[in-house]
């Protein structure tokens, strides 16, 4: 089964990436995983308080999933999965295509203001040309309606 990876962050335009990756996926008979990267902080002379800012990180991640996963499975009759990973997030995110062969296409959610598309997206499409998988870039501002006409 080939698998959209979509990345889970507190971004606007994360939104649009998730509906967008779990209407492809409904329409074509395929999976959802969705990645959360939880980045590296400096907490070596407090290893306890380091250990306790990462599980609450982890249950923020699994709280903010449930959301999505709550409406990929009422909605689009899709079962995504969970994979929280831990360091830089574009080195993350291509370590989990290399390592699930599934994985068929990465979505990533663009900003629409005028900061950019984002940093993931500005990263990410300069290794473009070193990732196994195409990328699909959902625009931030596109409507839900717009985004079941394109699916």
């Amino acid at each position: 089964m080939r698998k959209f990876l979509v990345v889970l962050d507190d971004s606007r335009e994360c939104l649009n990436a998730m509906r967008f990756a779990a209407m492809r996926a409904a329409h074509t008979g395929g999976g959802v995983t969705i990645l959360s990267v939880i980045t590296p902080e400096d907490f070596s002379h407090w290893v306890g308080v380091g250990d306790i800012m990462r599980e609450e990180a982890r249950e923020r991640i699994e709280a903010h999933f449930e959301v999505f996963a709550k409406w990929m499975r009422d909605r689009q009759g899709i079962e995504p999965e969970l994979v929280i990973r831990e360091g830089e997030p574009v080195p993350q995110i291509i370590a989990q295509v290399q390592d699930d062969p599934q994985i068929g296409v990465l979505v990533l959610g663009a900003g629409s203001g005028k900061g950019g598309p984002g940093p993931l997206v500005t990263q990410l499409t300069r290794n473009s040309g070193s990732l196994p998988v195409p990328i699909t870039i959902v625009p931030g501002d596109l409507s839900k309606e717009e985004l079941e006409g394109i699916t």
